[in-house]
C-alpha cells in the first residue's frame, strides 16, 4: 500500500503566487488613497498658498521616505543621478506644481479627472519608446476607460475653467513623462525602488521650494487641521503613495498601470460630491460606469493571462 504524506511540501510551486496579487492589490489601495487626497488637497489650500503647499508636501514626503530607509537599514545611495533628476523634475516638480495650481482654479473631482488623462499620453509614448503594445481585448478595456474619461472631462465644454483644464493636462503630461523615464531607468540600472522614490522626490522638491520662495504668496496658516492634512497628504499619499506607484510600475506595463489607476478620479469625484455637496451630471455617471467597466475587463484579462 502506498502511503501519502499530509505534510505540506515547502518546494511546491503554486499556480497563482502571491507576487501576482501584489500589483492589483497595490493599485486598489492606491486608488482610494489618491482619490481622497484630492479633496484633502483642496481643503489644504484654504490654509496654505498653492506653491508653498506643493513644496511642503513634496519635501515632507521625501523626508519620510528617507526616515523609513534609515529605520529599515536599507541603502539610500543615489544611483544614476542624471536620470533620477529628470524623473524628479517631471514627476515631482512639474506634476506637483501644475496639479496644485489646477486645484486653485477648479474643483478637486474635475481636476483629478483632467490629470488622469495621463494614461492617454502614456499609451502614446510607451509604444514607440518602451515597445509596450496593447493587444486583443486589451483595446476594448482601453477604449472603455478612455471614453469614460472623455465624458467626464467634457472637452466640448470650453467655457468652464479652460485654464484649469490646461493646467491639469500639463500635469498629466509631466506624470506620463516621469512614468516612462522610470521604466527606462529600471531597464538600464538596478536601483532600490524606495531609494529611487525618495531621491526623485527630494530632488523635485528643490525647484518647488525655490518657486515658493520667489513667488509672492501669503504665509501658511499652521493650524492643527492643516498639520493633520499635510501629514496625511505628504507622508501617506505623496511619500508612500509614490513609492507604491513605482513598485507597481516596475511589475506591470506602463500603459496597464496607467489605465488601472483610472479608478482614482472616480473616487475623487464621489468623495468630492459627497463631502463638498456638488451635484452629479449624466455624462459623469456614464463616464464613471465606463471607467469601472473598463477596469473590471482589464483585471479579468490580466487574471486570465496569469492562469496560462
Amino acid at each position: 500500500m502506498t502511503e501519502f504524506s499530509t505534510t505540506p511540501n515547502p518546494n511546491r510551486v503554486f499556480s497563482f503566487p502571491m507576487s501576482r496579487l501584489l500589483p492589483p492589490l497595490g493599485l486598489f489601495v492606491l486608488t482610494f488613497i489618491w482619490g481622497y487626497t484630492w479633496v484633502l488637497s483642496k481643503q489644504a489650500l484654504a490654509y496654505a498658498p498653492p506653491f508653498a503647499f506643493a513644496a511642503e508636501r513634496c519635501f515632507m514626503g521625501a523626508l519620510s521616505l528617507f526616515v523609513i530607509l534609515k529605520l529599515m537599514r536599507r541603502s539610500a545611495t543615489l544611483v544614476a543621478p542624471g536620470p533620477t533628476l529628470l524623473i524628479g523634475l517631471a514627476q515631482a516638480s512639474g506634476f506637483m506644481a501644475f496639479q496644485t495650481w489646477a486645484l486653485v482654479e477648479g474643483g478637486p473631482g474635475k481636476t483629478a479627472v483632467l490629470i488622469f488623462t495621463m494614461p492617454i499620453w502614456t499609451l502614446l509614448m510607451a509604444w514607440p519608446i518602451l515597445g509596450e503594445r496593447i493587444q486583443g481585448k486589451q483595446w476594448l478595456a482601453a477604449l472603455s476607460t478612455l471614453t469614460g474619461l472623455v465624458l467626464i472631462i467634457e472637452p466640448w465644454d470650453m467655457h468652464s475653467s479652460l485654464f484649469s483644464k490646461f493646467l491639469g493636462v500639463v500635469a498629466a503630461l509631466c506624470w506620463a513623462v516621469g512614468s516612462i523615464l522610470i521604466k527606462r531607468l529600471r531597464f538600464h540600472h538596478k536601483v532600490d525602488l524606495l531609494a529611487l522614490t525618495a531621491w526623485q522626490m527630494m530632488l523635485g522638491a528643490v525647484p518647488l521650494v525655490l518657486l515658493a520662495g520667489f513667488i509672492p504668496e501669503h504665509a501658511t496658516n499652521w493650524t492643527v487641521s492643516y498639520i493633520w492634512i499635510l501629514a496625511f497628504v505628504s507622508v501617506v499619499s505623496t511619500g508612500l503613495g509614490w513609492w507604491l506607484w513605482v513598485f507597481i510600475l516596475d511589475r506591470v506595463p506602463a500603459w496597464e498601470a496607467s489605465l488601472s489607476i483610472l479608478g482614482t478620479p472616480v473616487v475623487a469625484i464621489l468623495s468630492s460630491r459627497w463631502l463638498l455637496g456638488e451635484s452629479f451630471k449624466i455624462s459623469e455617471v456614464t463616464g464613471i460606469l465606463l471607467i469601472g467597466g473598463g477596469l473590471i475587463l482589464l483585471s479579468l484579462i490580466s487574471w486570465a493571462a496569469s492562469r496560462r
